[in-house]
């Protein structure tokens, strides 16, 4: 009767130990797939998240930007660009005319340059000319003197010359010194008066004179022969005034 007992509450004890274990176990498993659950909750809920997060990034990334509004900024540029290239043209398009006119107004002024100094040329040249002819002259001249003179020395100086043809000679020299020096004197006072050049001629009683001028008026006439009748004693109708 012992024995049967002492099974008994061995059987009893097995029997509230599984008891036990099966609601242990069950409740674990209840626990898990709560917290199975709970866990996937929480992933659905941050990919969501996630998800919003990243379509703002996308959207704020992008810079999305209307479709008008697009439009009108391309409009907007491509105005812009057509008037920078139309400032450009009309900047080259400047700079061309300008370049032109420089290049036009700096062959004018070659020109002008060219043609003035051909005028100075001419002028500069006219002018060597009538210097020349007057030192040639007036060398012409003077030569023309000094062989007088060296003819009427021969005279004086010769044995077979009689009193009478020395006396001749002498005066004939003396007469020459004077008209040199009359002449020297004159062309001194004739250039006083503006006439930078000239000349004067004697032949007897006829005394010609040119002056280095293209025209001559009546007073500058008067005074010329004013000098010449007061220093060479000579008449005013044998007085004969020309130009070069």
């Amino acid at each position: 009767m012992k024995l049967f007992k002492k099974n008994q509450i061995i059987i009893y004890v097995i029997v509230l130990m599984l008891m036990t274990a099966g609601y242990l176990n069950y409740t674990t498993n209840s626990d898990q797939q709560k917290s199975v659950e709970t866990a996937m909750q929480m992933e659905a809920s941050d990919d969501m998240q996630l998800a919003d997060i990243g379509d703002a990034t996308l959207v704020n990334s992008n810079d999305v930007v209307p479709q008008n509004q697009t439009g009108a900024t391309n409009t907007t540029n491509a105005t812009d660009a057509t008037n920078t290239a139309n400032t450009a043209n009309t900047s080259n398009t400047t700079m061309e005319s300008t370049n032109t006119n420089a290049e036009v107004n700096g062959s004018n002024d070659s020109n002008t340059d060219s043609e003035t100094t051909t005028d100075d040329t001419t002028v500069e040249t006219s002018s060597r000319n009538n210097n020349d002819y007057f030192v040639k002259s007036k060398l012409e001249r003077d030569t023309m003197y000094s062989q007088m003179i060296e003819t009427y020395e021969k005279v004086l100086n010769s044995t077979n010359s009689l009193e009478t043809q020395r006396q001749s000679a002498t005066q004939e020299i003396q007469k020459i010194n004077d008209t040199k020096n009359s002449i020297m004197i004159c062309e001194n006072l004739i250039k006083t008066k503006g006439f930078e050049n000239s000349i004067i001629f004697v032949n007897g009683e006829s005394i010609s004179i040119i002056v280095g001028i293209e025209e001559i008026k009546p007073e500058e006439v008067a005074q010329i022969q004013n000098i010449i009748a007061r220093e060479m004693k000579a008449k005013v109708e044998n007085i004969h005034i020309a130009t070069k």
